[in-house]
């Protein structure tokens, strides 16, 4: 009550910013596009949700003793700075609410006010959704909450007469409702663009009785004197739609998380075919094409490469998507956890590569226009000034002005000398740099830029695992970095001058556009210019000097190197190794231990970065593995690595802690998959009752697959990793072979498949025997096969699969990297009836 209190005072005192202005509200017209009441222009927007405000993240901020504020005021900076125009969230009514729907005036809807109004400050625009029905506890328990929701649950909030009287009432007030910032009422923002009423809302009962719902809560809605769209999310309980479309909603929310949620691991391989189309079952509805259409949510769930945005932005804008959100944008102070939502992982500090690929993805949304078509996967991976690539990792926009990738890239802008935004990762025609964050270069005059560095980050533990806050999944480090900036409008010499705060580097000049330089922000002014910009020069939505970065949070040197599982005697071996130091080290080297003879030590060579490479000869591929460790000394002192053991003397009593592969015959079989390494990896529908077994008799494992609807069942995996050693023996292999057996005592139909980096995909069909035995089908029989969207999607109706192989086409053995199986029903006599097939599997191999 007091909190309650001081803040009405706040309120009362708080000199309001006068609401005058011509009717801009967004209208919907008759083709259900929106447009701006004054311009009559096309709306369109992109950015992100973000719940500071809120539950988890509002926890944690106390918890870590965080001012929400400071939060929010960074990261919406950070927002600016990729460029977006949109803010969405799911607004926790159980926390802002009485059981009645009364509205709270308390801390969380001070910070959401907080928040909105920054956005404003920046240009960003806003849908808000009033009700989430969620407790407020993910990833914890739900705390006893004041709300609504709390008291009758999403599913009685549909269908109780009180809870829905308290759904009414709460809106009306929150509509209502001044935020004090600003001195305006949601219902007239002239910033806040549409209302979506709730949250992911799941009917039951007849159409007729969701219109009524929903017509209940558009008319209070209405009362307040609002006169902006109202969309529903129509995406959910898709067999009443028409209860939706026969509502008065001016437009539909719909979600997409095209490779699934929560797989605890990062997702590898080629997921494009998975964004190839956003395909709308109702699309063709007549009154479904008279409303608008915005994504409340999206994201490539547990996908940490940066490549796939900007092709899911296209299929939206193919879809008549006019606005979208991801979720969720990571707050930065506790972003190094990644705890907040597990499955997602999205920040520019931590997750730089990424977080350009949204920026690009934001352009899209902004330069492609509404239902533009480009064709079926793989033609749609350029369309218009963009492209995505798989095998660079890499997605990019190139335009007179701007060029803005999120990896290294080889693509020449036709004309570096009309440029006047540079952003990226990595290095490209026009800028050279070794480190691993991001950076922006913008045009501000003739001859005068400005230059932003941010610190570098390394994920050292997969970030969609099992999380918490004393797990630390990546770091940040600051560090001198070399650079160069080859732009015509700045010469061959210029002067850089720091801008930020705290940025104690002199200004000086460089030459041959090279130098070095720290995380901050820079002006970057070309020799005989004087240039007019200071400090605390204003900028479209920033001021020059703000700079936003977490301090340096390397606690200790990391060496991090992922082996090969297998290799081949004869070859030589590469091992690559990332050492994140706080500085370079004074020297680094391999140690191998060979069975029989003495360690020797190998040279490792620094590649760029915290890149460094070794080879390991082929005279010392002996016995069955080989093993090693690095050695890398820093302050007159050498430590090992992994045991990270300082006593480098007595390494040969580590021989239990160090990296090893082992080494097979040419002629050996090249494992795939093996039910005992690599079941938790593999993406297939959940099913309470698949095991794995040991088989003391064979000395492995099988993996026990029994679907639980007779329908089809497929699984994936990505072998490119335990196959990187072996493929120069992959040519020489004629079959795939499946080692396993049949469940149930009944024979069943399996399809092989295998994924090839380019999506393309071959298989055929084996009948396994309840018989444990191997079944091998001839490579040169494997035929084209549909791709089939793995891990299934959200929402459902979806595609299941797609043609994704070129015609004619042949398999290419040095392309796989994927293997896909599916579990066919067994067909009776009886056309209409299928019976339940089953597998265990052991591994699949290429022999």
């Amino acid at each position: 009550m007091k909190l309650a209190i001081t803040f009405l005072v706040f309120i009362f005192f708080v000199t309001p910013v006068a609401y005058s202005q011509k009717s801009n509200d967004v209208y919907v017209d008759k083709d259900g596009v929106m447009r701006w009441g004054n311009t009559k222009e096309e709306v369109k927007g992109f950015g992100v949700n973000y719940t500071v405000p809120f539950a988890y993240a509002y926890r944690v901020a106390k918890q870590l003793n965080v001012s929400p504020e400071k939060a929010i005021d960074d990261d919406v900076y950070h927002f600016s700075r990729l460029g977006f125009d949109l803010y969405r969230v799911h607004v926790w009514d159980t926390e802002i609410s009485d059981t009645l729907g009364n509205l709270l005036v308390n801390e969380h809807l001070k910070l959401l006010d907080y928040a909105l109004k920054k956005m404003k400050d920046r240009g960003i625009k806003f849908v808000l959704t009033p009700i989430a029905y969620w407790g407020n506890g993910w990833p914890e328990k739900d705390e006893k909450t004041p709300g609504f929701s709390r008291k009758y649950g999403k599913a009685a909030c549909l269908t109780n007469p009180d809870a829905i009287k308290a759904q009414q009432n709460y809106l009306y007030q929150f509509l209502n409702h001044v935020n004090p910032y600003t001195g305006i009422a949601y219902k007239n923002e002239p910033d806040l663009i549409a209302f979506e009423i709730s949250n992911e809302p799941q009917h039951g009962g007849k159409a007729s009785d969701v219109t009524a719902f929903i017509n209940g809560m558009v008319s209070s809605m209405r009362k307040t004197g609002c006169k902006k769209p109202v969309f529903y999310n129509i995406s959910h309980s898709i067999h009443l739609a028409q209860g939706y479309f026969d509502a008065d909603i001016q437009g539909g929310t719909f979600q997409w998380y095209p490779t699934g949620l929560q797989a605890k691991h990062e997702i590898m391989g080629n997921l494009l075919p998975n964004v190839d189309d956003y395909k709308i079952p109702f699309a063709a509805n007549p009154r479904f094409k008279q409303m608008a259409k915005i994504v409340y949510e999206f994201d490539a769930a547990d996908v940490g490469r940066s490549y796939i945005y900007p092709a899911m932005a296209r299929s939206f804008r193919t879809a008549g998507m006019q606005l979208a959100t991801h979720f969720a944008y990571d707050p930065t102070f506790f972003a190094y956890a990644n705890t907040e939502y597990d499955t997602h992982y999205m920040n520019l500090i931590y997750t730089p590569q990424k977080a350009l690929s949204l920026k690009i993805a934001s352009e899209v949304f902004h330069n492609i226009p509404l239902y533009k078509d480009f064709g079926k996967f793989p033609a749609d991976t350029s369309f218009g000034n963009f492209r995505v690539s798989y095998g660079q990792d890499l997605a990019e926009m190139v335009t007179k002005e701007k060029f803005i990738y999120t990896n290294h890239t080889a693509t020449i802008p036709s004309n570096p000398g009309a440029l006047e935004h540079i952003s990226g990762s990595g290095n490209s025609s026009v800028v050279k740099y070794e480190g691993t964050g991001a950076y922006f270069l913008d045009k501000l005059d003739n001859g005068v830029w400005r230059l932003e560095v941010l610190p570098d980050a390394i994920w050292v533990q997969d970030p969609f695992g099992y999380n918490s806050l004393d797990k630390v999944l990546a770091v940040v480090n600051w560090r001198q970095w070399p650079m160069s900036v080859r732009l015509p409008d700045l010469g061959d010499d210029f002067e850089i001058r720091p801008l930020n705060k705290g940025n104690d580097t002199k200004s000086f000049k460089t030459k041959n556009q090279t130098f070095n330089i720290t995380p901050g922000a820079y002006l970057l002014v070309k020799k005989g210019v004087s240039g007019k910009m200071t400090a605390s020069s204003k900028w479209k939505n920033i001021t020059l000097n703000e700079f936003v970065a977490p301090a340096t949070t390397l606690k200790k040197t990391y060496v991090l190197n992922s082996p090969l599982k297998e290799i081949s005697a004869g070859e030589d071996v590469r091992v690559k190794v990332q050492i994140v130091s706080l500085k370079q080290p004074e020297a680094a080297h391999m140690k191998l231990f060979v069975k029989g003879e003495k360690p020797v030590d190998l040279a490792l060579e620094h590649t760029g970065g915290y890149s460094y490479s070794g080879t390991i000869p082929p005279e010392f591929l002996k016995g069955d593995a080989v093993k090693y460790c690095i050695l890398v000394k820093e302050n007159g002192v050498e430590k090992s690595y992994p045991s990270e053991q300082e006593n480098t003397k007595d390494l040969n009593n580590e021989q239990e802690n160090l990296f090893e592969i082992r080494i097979l015959p040419k002629s050996s079989p090249v494992t795939l998959f093996s039910a005992a390494a690599d079941h938790e990896q593999l993406l297939r529908p959940y099913l309470k009752t698949s095991r794995l077994n040991t088989i003391p008799e064979m000395g492995t494992s099988e993996l026990g697959i029994q679907p639980e609807k007779a329908e089809d069942y497929a699984m994936r995996y990505n072998f490119k990793n335990n196959i990187a050693g072996r493929t120069s023996d992959i040519p020489t292999k004629t079959k795939l072979v499946f080692h396993g057996r049949a469940l149930n005592e009944k024979p069943c139909t399996i399809q092989l498949a295998l994924i090839g980096k380019d999506g393309s995909v071959y298989g055929a069909t084996l009948n396994v025997k309840p018989e444990s035995s191997a079944y091998a089908v001839l490579l040169e029989d494997l035929k084209k096969v549909d791709f089939i969207s793995l891990p299934r999607p959200y929402p459902g109706f979806l595609p299941y699969s797609l043609n994704t192989t070129p015609e004619p086409g042949k398999l290419d053995l040095m392309n796989i990297e994927t293997l896909q199986i599916v579990i066919f029903p067994t067909q009776t006599a009886d056309q209409n009836q299928k019976l339940l097939a089953g597998i265990a599997i052991r591994s699949v191999t290429l022999e």
